[in-house]
């Protein structure tokens, strides 16, 4: 009976040292792919003489411009038909021609934010004689 129990101890030893013995999970890699952005995209902040500020981001890639102006975000398309740089939806206008930033409401012709920038200038600076 001794020998029954020590041979059994002896069996259950070998099948649980064994039975752990199993290959071990491969660590799994995971790899996050961020495509890369290839739209050519600006963002201009603008600040008006009263302290007023619209947030512009323009994609030149899809022709789209977003303006944010007073916690709200408007999604306007570019104009080809326009001059310079506008873009519209059926109620709002986002346009700079010559510095001239504006964002008007178009069915009431209402001026929401207004920006004439100064002209910056290119050369050497000029000096005055004396």
């Amino acid at each position: 009976m001794k020998k029954l129990f020590t041979s059994l101890l002896f069996g259950l030893a070998i099948l649980s040292s064994t039975a752990c013995k199993h290959p071990g999970k491969e660590a799994e890699t995971v790899t996050a792919v961020t495509p890369e952005n290839t739209d050519n995209i600006s963002k201009d902040v603008y600040v008006d003489s009263y302290g007023e500020k619209i947030e512009v981001t323009i994609n030149r890639t899809k022709n789209t411009a977003s303006v944010h102006l007073n916690g709200k975000t408007y999604d306007l398309k570019k104009s080809d038909a326009l001059p310079e740089y506008t873009a519209s939806n059926e109620e709002y206008q986002y346009s700079d021609i010559k510095g001239n930033i504006t964002f008007l409401k178009k069915n009431v012709d209402m001026v929401l934010f207004h920006l004439k920038q100064a002209k910056k200038e290119s050369g050497p600076a000029k000096m005055a004689s004396y």
